[in-house]
């Protein structure tokens, strides 16, 4: 019972202190799945603590999800997932970087503008045009759905007057757009399909919904269309989660073929498409055309999420969602009762920004930046890191997935060795719903960082793998 034992500080509930102890037993094995925890009384007794300490610190246990409780036969360790572990010490170590002045650290895991000549002069000017023209009412009014003006320019410059503005809402951002769709179409125990691996955002909301996720293998085009179909027979499915261009975390993009092969799935069998068109505007190759699944899509099946924070101003935290006419409804209480507006000032700002053509022509100037990064990272990667990995080439969107050739190296093992010398990866582990899988994984972004990060960052990833061969 040693194991037990705690040297209580005189600072933190001494509750917490025997939780946190026991979670990591619980975290190293050294307590087991499904072992019994002891006794509240013997616990007590042992420590030194009151009843009342053992029952508070194992209520936190089973809130946490490390314990549960037989009712008249005691308290049980629970083992969660080590990829639920893992990714609390990565968000961790992720806020650290975010709120560091350190310029020694090399970032490769943000994914919004970063380091580029945004023309924020610009910009100011055009907030100061709105707040002349519309004075108070750019501050004080509110519509619910957004801004009348930027969802009729959204419509004509981004869609040619194609869609009906009722079913167009101003979101904040991505992340709001799949909160929303989700709540509108999935309740406890629904079946949801996701890519394998996927966006770990996603991932969270529909844990949060308490659905029940199949995850379908992505392929080089687009996900496994066979597989889709066995899943569908066998079950009922309410909605699939897709990025269509440049996939987080692989950087697929999916054919046509694959698109309309989906849709029509979605028909046949009846369930929605929550589209995520992530990343559609930093197309690198001439080959790859900018042609949604909504822009396909004939029976009304694609609930359609864009964001505008990843490649213009994170702050701004913008986007818009397209409902199909069925759940137009649905996602608009969704988002009435996820907040009441978005930021009026920005909308109106960033309605100027693209109704007088500032907006393509800085995505032009960003694509041309995304560019020069993009070719240095693959050259780089190709010319340090060949031996050690493998990647596909993604010709456009922010980063590179790659593959570790060498089974006992770890990514989660290389974050952490990484970490020590100030570089940033993002392990792909992270973008499973289940633990240990995509271990031989890991991402590197290239837009919150310059050029020489990029080669400083790949020379120490180099120095990293060549040690771990050399020891081994």
């Amino acid at each position: 019972m040693e194991k037990f034992n705690v040297e209580f500080n005189g600072y933190e509930p001494k509750y917490i202190q025997i939780a946190d102890n026991i979670k990591n037993l619980i975290n190293s094995n050294i307590i087991k799945d499904g072992d019994k925890l002891p006794a509240i009384r013997n616990l007590s007794k042992i420590l030194s603590v009151n009843n009342v300490t053992i029952v508070s610190c194992y209520d936190k246990l089973v809130s946490e999800g490390y314990a549960y409780q037989k009712m008249g036969s005691g308290t049980y360790a629970k083992k969660r997932e080590i990829n639920d572990y893992f990714k609390k010490e990565y968000s961790k170590a992720i806020k650290l970087i975010k709120n560091s002045c350190d310029e020694n650290i090399i970032d490769f895991t943000g994914e919004s503008s970063r380091y580029v000549n945004f023309p924020i002069d610009r910009f100011k000017k055009v907030i100061n045009n709105v707040l002349n023209r519309d004075g108070a009412d750019a501050l004080i009014n509110e519509e619910a759905f957004g801004y009348t003006k930027l969802r009729e320019t959204i419509n004509k410059v981004f869609w040619n007057n194609y869609l009906n503005i009722e079913n167009l809402l101003i979101v904040s951002g991505a992340q709001q757009g799949i909160d929303i769709a989700s709540k509108a179409i999935v309740n406890i125990n629904d079946n949801v399909i996701v890519e394998k691996p996927t966006y770990m955002g996603a991932l969270s909301v529909f844990k949060f919904r308490r659905a029940n996720v199949f995850e379908i293998a992505i392929e080089k085009d687009g996900i496994n269309i066979k597989k889709l179909e066995e899943v569908l027979k066998k079950n009922k499915i309410k909605c699939f989660y897709t990025m269509s261009y440049f996939q987080n975390p692989t950087g697929i993009s999916y054919s046509r073929e694959k698109k309309l092969a989906i849709l029509e799935l979605a028909k046949k069998y009846d369930f929605y498409i929550i589209e995520d068109d992530y990343l559609s505007e930093l197309i690198f190759d001439d080959n790859i055309k900018h042609e949604p699944f909504k822009a396909l899509d004939k029976n009304d099946r694609v609930i359609y999420i864009k964001s505008f924070s990843k490649i213009f101003l994170p702050g701004i935290r913008l986007g818009y969602i397209i409902s199909p006419e069925g759940f137009r409804e649905s996602i608009q209480n969704s988002k009435i009762n996820t907040d009441i507006a978005t930021s009026t000032l920005m909308q109106r700002a960033l309605e100027m920004y693209i109704k007088e053509g500032y907006w393509i022509e800085y995505i032009n100037n960003l694509r041309i930046e995304y560019i020069k990064r993009y070719e240095l990272m693959k050259k780089l990667i190709n010319e340090n890191l060949k031996e050690y990995v493998e990647f596909f080439d993604s010709k456009g969107g922010v980063s590179f997935y790659l593959n570790i050739r060498d089974k006992d190296i770890k990514s989660k093992e290389l974050f952490y060795k990484l970490k020590e010398k100030g570089v940033f990866i993002t392990p792909g582990t992270l973008f499973y719903k289940g633990a240990n899988i995509g271990e031989q994984y890991f991402k590197l972004s290239f837009s919150q960082v310059s050029e020489k990060e990029i080669i400083n960052g790949i020379e120490m990833i180099k120095e990293v793998f060549y040690r771990w061969h050399i020891l081994q």
